[in-house]
């Protein structure tokens, strides 16, 4: 993968910015982070290599620009979720989600679990809450998906785009191919594969996908 900044340099400025942020006496450390920092990267070349956004691309190849906060932010929500299942220092996996939620306003805790592929595209406001979340996941700002206090989770299948405003709580069921549009809400509904959904519970209507979603955004 092309990256802006080389591997260690990357671990490095990724490091200074948490002890810049939280300056306490359990400073991060390059060596902790070094195996979680190299599988995040992994993982994040499998994503950006099928991801249809230009700017995720250099020369054909998967590129990771640490100044595009949109990649910058799916970055430290992978290096957050890898330490995770690693089992790594709670505190420092707690560091880098706060941190992501100060310079990005996204709110996804490390053990939420996102799909192998999926976008984040200007996720101002975002809170991405327990789930299960198919593949080829595109989520845009200020939207939200969780329980509703109630610890029934909504199920999302593969190819699901949520658009500015929108929101999916509590035991709802998304198939295949659907799109949640601006500003709609859903809150324990079914929705068939290949439907966009529109408006605000308990009024919402739908219609047929104009297009394949999955390849809207992703190859």
């Amino acid at each position: 993968m092309d990256l802006s900044l080389t591997r260690p340099e990357l671990l490095q400025f990724t490091v200074d910015q948490l002890n810049h942020f939280f300056p306490d006496s359990r400073p991060a450390l390059p060596d902790e982070m070094q195996r979680a920092f190299d599988q995040s990267l992994e993982r994040l070349e499998f994503c950006f290599a099928r991801v249809r956004n230009p700017y995720f691309h250099k020369e054909g190849a998967p590129r990771f620009n640490h100044l595009n906060s949109d990649q910058y932010a799916m970055y430290l929500y992978t290096l957050s979720r890898v330490l995770h299942e690693n089992g790594g220092d709670p505190s420092l996996c707690e560091k880098i989600f706060y941190m992501n939620k100060t310079l990005h306003g996204l709110d996804c805790f490390f053990s939420v679990q996102l799909p192998d592929v999926f976008l984040f595209m200007h996720p101002l406001g975002t809170v991405l809450g327990k789930a299960e979340y198919g593949n080829y996941f595109f989520v845009s700002q200020n939207c939200t998906v969780g329980d509703n206090f109630d610890g029934e989770y909504p199920r999302l299948g593969e190819g699901v785009a949520l658009y500015a405003g929108a929101s999916v709580i509590g035991a709802c069921d998304i198939g295949d191919n659907c799109e949640v549009g601006a500003d709609a809400s859903l809150y324990k509904r079914k929705v068939e594969s290949g439907r966009m959904v529109f408006g605000k519970h308990p009024h919402n209507e739908s219609r047929p996908v104009s297009t394949d979603v999955k390849t809207k955004h992703f190859r």
